[in-house]
């Protein structure tokens, strides 16, 4: 029989943060999570998403055994201000037992109705800002920091379960070798002189701080037509600014400013951490933070984790800049391979803009979604 156990301590919570520990022990594909940093994201006097978002976190035992997780989340600006009725839920993981993911979900639908809510669609976080969806193909690659990763019998359980898909998500990997210059080279100056834009390098954290306010709004404006977008407030961004601005390498950060020095395009790119990670086994001390470093410095992968580009320049060209501006740096830094975060497998805008470099699709995942 099947109990579940609501988190209601400290150790209770570290004891849901490190199942997935144990679950993946035997997975060279699964990246662990920095334990500190999982238990600081679900303080909600530390995570400024619980000032419009609450969450319950719940433990499955069976036997005396910790054998599943899943957090229930209600993000009430999406509630309240776009009139979606939806119960979330995230940070799920199962062994391979319907007994055990079965009580799991009915425990966040059970939540979803006490609440008058209509519908529950997971797996997902507190905010678009958060990791998302099942992995459904692409379960022998490496996964990453910004990704959850699952055994391939979760989406069976879905399934059997009544679930539908709800959102469906690509991730694709091309190798820089394939970002030829001559398709954005000439271009670039041309749409620089046409519309009075400039790129914006750095080379220090510090010089693009004043920067990152507006790179957040601009952010709200661009991907506020998607489906189910909550805007970033504005103690998220400096929640964010401070996590995970950090852990980026400042010349990875692209922006381009008009003739009147407004932001109209950004471009995040980040190393990838997920062996660093692997080796850091949830901890940066004594080593962990070695390892991150390390591959903070010198890493021939490379991860585009957002664009965004203002509504007035998109389809201008202004991509043109910005793939100018990363094959130089990923050139001088030795990249060999690019890889991109999930997007919406309906987003055909932001998939356009890498036809030149023929993308390959190596991953896919989903969300799923059951009427309550």
């Amino acid at each position: 029989m099947v109990e579940i156990k609501e988190v209601r301590s400290k150790s209770e919570l570290k004891s849901f943060v490190c199942f997935p520990f144990d679950l993946y022990k035997d997975s060279p594909y699964w990246v662990p999570p920095i334990i500190k940093d999982e238990m600081e994201s679900f303080d909600a006097q530390l995570n400024p998403v619980f000032q419009h978002a609450e969450a319950r976190f719940f433990l499955a035992y069976k036997n005396g055994k910790i054998q599943g997780r899943v957090a229930a989340i209600i993000n009430w600006q999406e509630v309240r201000e776009q009139g979606l009725k939806k119960m979330r839920f995230g940070w799920l993981d199962f062994v391979d037992d319907p007994e055990v993911s079965g009580a799991l979900l009915e425990k966040v639908a059970s939540l979803g109705r006490e609440h008058t809510l209509e519908y529950m669609e997971g797996p997902m976080g507190f905010s678009n800002m958060d990791k998302v969806g099942v992995l459904t193909e692409g379960f022998d690659q490496l996964g990453s920091m910004v990704t959850w990763y699952n055994y391939e019998y979760y989406k069976e359980h879905f399934r059997a379960m009544g679930f539908e898909v709800e959102k469906q998500y690509l991730e694709s990997k091309f190798p820089v070798a394939n970002a030829d210059p001559k398709y954005f080279k000439k271009i670039q100056e041309l749409i620089k002189q046409r519309y009075g834009l400039r790129a914006v390098n750095f080379s220090k954290t510090s010089e693009l701080m004043p920067y990152v306010d507006q790179m957040f709004d601009l952010f709200n404006d661009t991907y506020s037509r998607l489906s189910s977008f909550v805007r970033i407030s504005d103690s998220q961004k400096a929640y964010f600014k401070k996590k995970y601005i950090s852990f980026i390498n400042p010349e990875y950060i692209k922006f381009i400013l008009d003739s009147e020095e407004r932001l109209i395009a950004f471009a995040i790119v980040m190393p990838s951490f997920s062996k660093a990670l692997q080796k850091a086994k949830g901890k940066l001390f004594p080593l962990g933070f070695i390892h991150l470093l390390r591959a903070k410095r010198y890493n021939k992968d490379a991860i585009f984790y957002l664009i965004g580009i203002h509504p007035e320049y998109q389809n201008k060209g202004v991509t043109a800049i910005i793939f100018n501006e990363y094959y130089e740096i990923f050139r001088k830094k030795g990249v060999q391979m690019c890889y991109r975060t999930p997007e919406l497998a309906d987003n055909k805008a932001i998939q356009a803009l890498w036809k030149n470099f023929d993308p390959k699709v190596y991953k896919r995942r989903c969300t799923f979604r059951k009427s309550l």
